[in-house]
């Protein structure tokens, strides 16, 4: 079968490598298509490991299942989580599943960008959901994001009547946004260096657009929210300077949303005694559980969460490193996805 093989950030390569065997209790799913996240764009985060298959936005056909296997048929239509907790372990039963030791160990095999990839037993068990008729393979790929963005805002309680500022208008921001307005904020004020991604976020419910090389961010968040500050922001960027700014425009005893890891060696200078008379509150959000994927699932499905309009690149199997460099360089991006139909 084709694979595309990362070796580094401009340098992917499609190859043959053997359709991976299944268990009694696996699952073989042929990849409809698969979404290129922003962490599959970190080389700092990758090259260690590097050569490896990416892709972790899965969605697919079950073409094949193990003897012991139940509740799933061939011809399914699924989505598949790439990492599962245990359910069992101290942080799982804290409910931290993301921090759990088999979470990280439980990957799909050899990854999404391929034609056919395993579905380990934990994996199959806990998060492979089926996708509704009315839902597209294309579609369907946003679970996993929309269900780390539902995360994140769980994490922070958003509530009706909030303030939000969402900081970086890529598809993950462009999700916030979205979901800041079925959890009912008040105004929603998006910031972005790109007018592209800005004029984007308008579609998704942004009441207020900022590009920081134009306005000031802080003077316009604290002009809209009556001085206070906002009561969540949500940094998307991988920036420390993007951070610094959501510091500035959280009010006493707001919400700061650690959404985007930055590069090593990279630091934010806080001082305990302003948090201690602030009271701001710095939350780290790490990826998803099985919890928000069936709700990211709901929310796709009925319609509340319009996921196709994020998606504006579409790329084959054998184009995965066109797919990359479009993520990775084209101002007018959002989601990009490669397919194998």
């Amino acid at each position: 079968m084709k694979v595309a093989v990362y070796y580094s950030q401009k340098d992917i390569r499609v190859e043959d490598t053997p359709i991976p065997s299944v268990g009694e209790d696996e699952a073989l799913v042929e990849m409809k298509a698969c979404g290129v996240c922003g962490s599959d764009l970190m080389d700092w985060y990758l090259e260690s490991r590097a050569p490896l298959v990416l892709g972790h936005e899965p969605a697919g056909t079950i073409v094949k299942k193990g003897s012991k296997v139940k509740g799933f048929d061939v011809g399914d239509r699924v989505f598949v989580h790439h990492h599962v907790a245990c359910l069992k372990c101290h942080y799982c039963l804290h409910g931290d599943y993301t921090l759990c030791k088999q979470f990280h160990e439980t990957n799909i095999k050899p990854g999404g960008f391929t034609e056919y990839f395993k579905v380990p037993a934990p994996n199959l068990q806990l998060d492979t959901l089926r996708i509704p008729d009315n839902l597209s393979f294309e579609e369907a790929t946003l679970i996993e994001p929309v269900g780390c963005c539902l995360r994140a805002i769980k994490k922070c309680n958003m509530k009706a009547g909030d303030s939000v500022a969402v900081i970086g208008a890529g598809a993950t921001g462009l999700i916030h946004t979205a979901l800041s307005k079925i959890y009912e904020a008040e105004k929603t004020i998006v910031s972005d260096l790109f007018d592209f991604r800005l004029n984007a976020s308008k579609r998704f419910g942004a009441d207020v657009l900022v590009n920081p090389e134009k306005d000031d961010l802080v003077k316009v968040v604290e002009a809209e929210t009556d001085g206070r500050g906002v009561d969540v922001a949500v940094v998307t960027a991988p920036s420390i300077e993007a951070y610094r700014t959501g510091i500035k425009i959280c009010r006493r005893g707001g919400k700061l949303c650690v959404f985007a890891p930055t590069a090593p060696g990279r630091y934010l200078q806080l001082s305990p005694k302003e948090l201690f008379f602030t009271e701001i509150q710095l939350i780290p959000s790490y990826s998803t559980s099985h919890l928000e994927t069936k709700e990211a699932l709901e929310l796709i499905a009925s319609g509340r969460l319009d996921a196709k309009s994020l998606i504006t690149h579409r790329f084959k199997l054998a184009e995965t490193a066109e797919a990359f460099k479009t993520a990775l360089e084209s101002k007018e991006s959002l989601k990009v996805i490669v397919s194998n139909e």
